[in-house]
């Protein structure tokens, strides 16, 4: 493992996982392949920006000939595959993308990896493949039951993924991660919304009564672990990514306002959304055999994830006085 090409990079978690790659290996070099959708930015990598060891293309999981292209151009030898539209209310307001991404997407990749003969290729998943579990957690094995546009394109991403691995021996490897917080979380997702919102004293839109139960991973912890079952898990396994950390969503928004010294009333409560899981919950014990365990408590990473906000107004500003944000602005008002 040593040219790994990492699409959807320029992401929230992927970013995050490239600098983390870079810092941990320092004989690997990092290819970012990302559409540069909205969620994904290319100032997300300005932190390895000079770093020799980083490369950048800019193009779409769908595209097979630009895959092959690139795969062959930098040696790939590994894919570790961010590349998706992860957005529950998006999913439900425009399915056809996520099909098309996170489905079709997938299968261009299987393909040009087992094409090539890629060594590894580490596809990343989601809790929400699962559904919800009113008490209890999810291990690997346990069925699933998505119930949004976003999980069910997720859950037929990975299960092609799978199928290449039974079928025609493609090595592969899997992780589902919970609720993922931290730097350079797109802010339409609820913790950057409302910290955002938050700074500048504008409603927290809170669905339904806010009971939702989710588990709170920061990314370092997911990206540590991601890179845990690069190096030591078994091919064709999945493995379940959590911090234990469960919260309900106004808990959460509570947290934020009094951080920021902010008055509770700013918390506002919207009609819910469709379909919408009450609690996610997931056993990590086999990621644990594999000696990986969450380091950062919710504790600081909360702190630490106010605190990197209200430092880089610079970067979440211009996203919520474009188009994308207006509109999305909108859907939440008209709840």
């Amino acid at each position: 493992m040593k040219n790994l090409l990492v699409t959807g990079g320029a992401g929230f978690i992927g970013s995050n996982f490239v600098h983390y790659m870079l810092e941990q290996h320092p004989t690997y070099k990092i290819i970012v392949y990302d559409k540069l959708t909205y969620a994904g930015r290319i100032e997300n990598l300005d932190p390895v920006a000079d770093n020799s060891r980083y490369y950048f293309v800019q193009g779409d999981i769908c595209d097979l000939n630009l895959v092959r292209k690139t795969i062959k151009g930098f040696e790939v030898d590994t894919i570790v595959n961010f590349a998706a539209e992860t957005h529950v209310d998006r999913s439900i307001l425009d399915p056809d993308a996520f099909v098309k991404t996170d489905v079709y997407g997938a299968y261009v990749l299987c393909e040009a990896a087992k094409e090539l003969k890629i060594e590894r290729f580490h596809h990343i998943s989601t809790d929400e493949v699962y559904g919800p579990i009113p008490q209890g957690k999810f291990s690997e094995t346990d069925p699933f039951r998505p119930t949004s546009p976003y999980a069910a394109s997720k859950a037929g991403g990975e299960l092609l993924v799978l199928s290449y691995f039974i079928t025609y021996g493609l090595p592969i490897t899997i992780t589902r991660g919970v609720n993922t917080y931290g730097p350079y979380q797109y802010p339409e997702k609820a913790m950057p919304l409302f910290i955002t919102n938050a700074i500048d004293d504008r409603a927290l839109p809170l669905y339904g009564n806010g009971l939702q139960v989710r588990d709170r991973l920061h990314v370092a912890d997911h990206a540590r672990a991601i890179d845990f079952v690069l190096h030591k898990g078994k091919l064709g396994e999945a493995y379940n990514v959590a911090a234990d950390c469960e919260k309900t969503n106004i808990e959460v928004a509570q947290m934020i306002v009094q951080a920021l010294g902010k008055p509770e009333n700013l918390i506002e409560f919207v009609k819910d959304r469709a379909a919408h899981d009450v609690r996610y919950a997931l056993d990590t014990t086999k990621i644990q055999a594999l000696g990986w365990e969450p380091q950062v408590n919710f504790a600081a990473g909360f702190a630490q994830t106010i605190e990197w906000y209200r430092e880089n107004e610079a970067w979440w500003r211009p996203i919520k006085s474009g188009e994308y944000w207006e509109y999305y602005r909108r859907q939440y008002e008209e709840r």
